[in-house]
């Protein structure tokens, strides 16, 4: 079982998110909660902590805070912050950790889920590597506020700058290993201005649009039956097989076998 902590001060919002994970992980993780960013460091070290889900205004150490030290510490964990737009000033100032990704509250259940599927893999990926792996999303100094934020790009130039280099980014790397920091700094803003941008213009965040566009790609492709199943996943840059399976089921509702007999059923 994979390790999870939550740390929000919101009790409610701790609760409801514990809720969709236990709904939805069908007990392949283990979640622990914690109230602040002080008791949030102390779970992370008690249980060993993999993957990280931080409220980032948080009494005491708040959570971009506990991110650093917990980055200091493991250069693998996964963490995932969570923000409301009016927090975004204040996460671009500071110094960031490379998150895996930004989540909006009130949490969107599919998104959460989308980028928990892809905190687990990155767990996988790096037991099978051993304890001395640190691939994504570790290993990275954070990028501080760059150019690309600049006062003097008007609003609705910048949303159409971020939509068509996004989308262009997107459409040609794919079936690569990419990451929301990757076209963050290719457009020069820091990871979390980025991505409110990124979720003003695409009304979602980035790893629920790269993995629903990679699932897109995976139909065309499932509804050719000379192609095999297995050689999907890979094309649309999923190496793992069962992970593919499970994240095109969250998805679609359906496996990709199921998919395909549906398509040629009609």
């Amino acid at each position: 079982m994979y390790r999870v902590l939550i740390a929000d001060d919101e009790r409610i919002e701790r609760i409801i998110l514990y809720q969709m994970l236990d709904r939805n992980l069908n007990g392949r993780c283990q979640v622990f909660q914690a109230g602040n960013g002080r008791e949030a460091l102390e779970v992370y070290e008690r249980e060993k902590v993999q993957i990280a889900i931080l409220d980032i205004e948080m009494p005491g150490v708040n959570g971009i805070e506990a991110a650093r030290t917990i980055r200091e510490k493991d250069a693998g964990c996964s963490i995932i912050f969570l923000t409301a737009f009016d927090e975004f000033s204040y996460a671009r100032k500071a110094i960031t950790v490379r998150a895996l990704d930004y989540l909006l509250k009130p949490c969107d259940e599919k998104e959460l889920m989308l980028v928990m599927e892809e905190a687990i893999r990155l767990a996988q990926e790096r037991e099978r590597a051993g304890a001395d792996y640190g691939g994504e999303p570790g290993l990275v100094e954070g990028l501080a506020a760059q150019g690309g934020e600049g006062a003097e790009e008007s609003g609705d130039a910048r949303m159409g700058k971020v939509t068509e280099i996004a989308y262009r980014y997107i459409q040609q790397n794919y079936k690569r290993d990419i990451s929301m920091q990757d076209l963050a700094k290719k457009m020069n803003y820091s990871e979390a201005y980025f991505c409110k941008l990124f979720k003003q213009c695409f009304n979602k965040n980035f790893t629920a649009y790269l993995t629903e566009y990679r699932v897109k790609e995976a139909k065309k492709m499932l509804e050719q039956p000379t192609i095999n199943v297995k050689d999907v996943g890979k094309a649309v840059g999923y190496t793992d097989s069962n992970y593919f399976t499970r994240v095109f089921k969250r998805v679609t509702g359906q496996t990709p076998t199921e998919y395909r007999l549906s398509v040629f059923s009609r």
